[in-house]
Parts: C-alpha cells; sequence; structure tokens
C-alpha cells in the first residue's frame, strides 16, 4: 500500500509534524510520498532525505534557525532567507528533488499568475524557500522568471498533488484554534483572523485523507514564538501516540515488533 503524508504550514508550529512523524517512525509507518507547505515542506524535505524526526529538532534546537534570517533592505520584505540557502545547502548538498529518499512535492504560491504551484523535480532549495516566503515578512524568491511566496497563501494544506497518487493519506496539520471569548491584542486578533482563512478548506481537504492528526489548540501559538520549540514538538507526539492507540484506521498501520 502507498502511503502518503501532507504537512501544513504554521511557521514555528511546524515543528509539530516532528512529534508527529517521531510517533509514527516508532510504530513503523513508512511513507511513499510527502506533500508539505512553508514549515512543512522544511520538515518534508529533511524528513525525506533520511535525517530522523528527533534530530532534524536538533537542527532546528542548534541552529536557532531564526538567527539565519536577515534584514532586506530595499527588498520586497522585511527579511531575506539568502542564509537559510546556506543553512539548507548543508542537508541537501546535491540541490535537487531527485536526491531524497522520498518523493517529495512542495507548494508556493506564483505571485505572478496568482495561482498554486507544485514543485517536484529540479533544484530543490529554492521551492523550500519560496514556500516559506511569507509575504512582507520575507523577500519572495523568483524562480523561473517568477515570484513565489509562501504556499500558503493558497493552499496551506496541499493534499491535492499526491490524493491519486497513494492508497492511504495520513495529515498532519498544526493550526487548530481553541475556542475564545475574548480578543488579547491587536496582534492575536491578525494572527487568528489569518489561521481562521487557511483553515476555511480544511474540511474538505480531510475528506481526502484517511486520517488527520491536528494537536488540539496548537494554532493559538504565534508563528514566531521560537520559546515553545521543545513544548510543540512534546504535544504533538503525544498527540499522535493518543491516535495511534484510538484510530481503527491508523492502527493497521502499526508494524508489529
Amino acid at each position: 500500500m502507498k502511503i502518503g503524508l501532507v504537512l501544513s504550514g504554521g511557521g514555528i508550529r511546524g515543528i509539530a509534524h516532528l512529534g508527529v512523524l517521531q510517533a509514527l517512525s516508532e510504530a513503523g509507518i513508512k511513507f511513499n510520498m510527502i506533500s508539505g507547505t512553508s514549515a512543512g515542506s522544511i520538515v518534508g524535505a529533511l524528513f525525506a532525505q533520511g535525517i530522523e524526526p528527533a534530530e532534524i529538532l536538533k537542527v532546528f534546537m542548534k541552529t536557532h534557525l531564526y538567527k539565519y534570517i536577515r534584514p532586506a533592505f530595499g527588498a520586497k520584505g522585511l527579511m531575506s532567507l539568502d542564509k537559510i540557502r546556506t543553512l539548507l545547502l548543508e542537508y541537501f548538498p546535491h540541490d535537487s528533488f531527485e536526491g531524497l529518499k522520498i518523493p517529495t512535492v512542495i507548494t508556493a504560491t506564483n505571485f505572478n499568475e496568482c495561482k498554486v504551484a507544485y514543485f517536484r523535480s529540479g533544484e530543490l532549495i529554492n521551492p523550500i524557500l519560496a514556500s516559506s516566503a511569507i509575504p512582507v515578512f520575507f523577500k519572495p524568491i523568483h524562480i523561473g522568471g517568477k515570484i513565489y511566496i509562501d504556499g500558503g497563501i493558497l493552499n496551506n494544506f496541499p493534499v491535492e498533488p499526491i490524493k491519486s497518487e497513494c492508497d492511504f493519506i495520513i495529515g498532519s496539520s498544526c493550526n487548530h484554534l481553541p475556542e475564545t471569548d475574548r480578543i488579547e491584542s491587536y496582534r492575536r486578533l491578525i494572527e487568528r483572523s489569518v489561521i481562521m482563512s487557511i483553515n476555511s478548506d480544511m474540511a474538505v481537504k480531510a475528506e481526502y485523507c484517511d486520517v488527520i492528526i491536528e494537536p488540539h489548540g496548537m494554532g493559538a501559538t504565534s508563528v514566531f514564538d521560537v520559546k515553545k520549540t521543545e513544548e510543540i514538538y512534546w504535544l504533538s507526539y503525544e498527540a499522535a501516540l493518543r491516535k495511534l492507540q484510538t484510530d481503527p484506521k491508523l492502527k493497521q498501520l502499526i508494524v508489529k515488533k
């Protein structure tokens, strides 16, 4: 059976995918295809390269990823991802989709043509950067004469490019919003509104998945709150373990040791 994995965008909340992958890997579940957006594209590509989830967490903890982000003076964004490119080259020396151990699809937004773009062959790092280039915050990425920005703008949960190629699809989403009875701040108002927007089609997307793992309340964490990196990892790991214990479809995939 061909098993696919879909990883949503979500900034630092994308660490949740590592906790989910850790639990699924311990259960012996193997993936034949991966599709990711933004933070999901980074995690997905590193995992597809053969790096274990716990090791990827160490990479994030050790490198302090946001320290690699530099101001983009005069550019169409507050910060540049050029230093991140240098960091990614350490883990993807061949800079190609073909060099990955698991076929992977990365989603970005074609700014010129106002449409979703799916990358699955050729150079790898530029699509990863494009998929993660949050508008205003980060400078857009140019690929093939086109301008690309964060994939989450048009498709934050890219199940479409792999749904016809897999027999079973597991989705990992890190944007669940808890209920609230107040507006905490202007910033939280904006953040919650944005997440509500990108979550608006999740019910439709879920129809294409056999299992969705979505840690409760994760969407309440700010997209840049790096202090919660380890907390996010363990909360999502525990959520995935509970899913493994209770979901009959997922139970069928567990490899007995």
